[in-house]
């Protein structure tokens, strides 16, 4: 059995955000994460590895069996750990490009994962998905929108405290960062 034949999506999820067509540029949307989305998103944290890995001198063959059971088991750390939970698949005119996992415990939202393709890093629609779930955050009265990030990814530490997340705790490998919605 293949890696990704073993994965799957809960059938319990979230329904947080208002429907994408509400809330985004109408060259962007996201839909609930599916199954059949499994071989573009272990493409997209393979991409996310890349100048981590660059440096590795592992055959092709290793390095796609790390990716794929490192990717593994974050998926399935995601799915059992954050439940209910919105997966997000976004699509920039109908093609995929990133995903947005949401989670939120009535108290504060958890920005699970967001992830863009290489190509799309860069273009402002990180800036304006986190800026979104920050706006709906407070709307429903939540106290904050709490993420983690690599330590060793700066441009994503830089594009958070542009949106004026401060750094809460240093957790070995990641920073744990909060935005509190008054």
């Amino acid at each position: 059995m293949s890696t990704l034949a073993a994965l799957a999506f809960p059938p319990l999820r979230a329904t947080w955000l208002p429907a994408a067509e509400e809330t985004l540029p109408p060259h962007l949307q996201w839909r609930e994460a599916e199954d059949g989305d499994l071989p573009f998103l272990r493409q997209l944290y393979a991409d996310t590895r890349a100048a981590e890995l660059a440096a590795v001198a592992w055959p092709q063959l290793m390095r796609q069996q790390f990716l794929d059971s490192q990717f593994a088991l974050q998926h399935l750390h995601f799915t059992t750990h954050y439940q209910p939970a919105q997966y997000l698949l976004v699509e920039h005119a109908g093609a995929p490009i990133g995903r947005l996992y949401l989670h939120n415990d009535g108290h504060e939202a958890t920005v699970i994962d967001i992830a863009l393709t290489r190509a799309m890093r860069g273009n402002g629609i990180g800036s304006h998905l986190l800026r979104l779930i920050q706006t709906i955050a407070r709307r429903d009265g939540l106290a904050a929108v709490v993420l983690h990030v690599d330590k060793r990814n700066e441009a994503a530490q830089r594009l958070y405290q542009r949106l004026h997340f401060t750094t809460e705790a240093d957790i070995g490998s990641h920073l744990q960062m909060r935005w509190p919605t008054a």
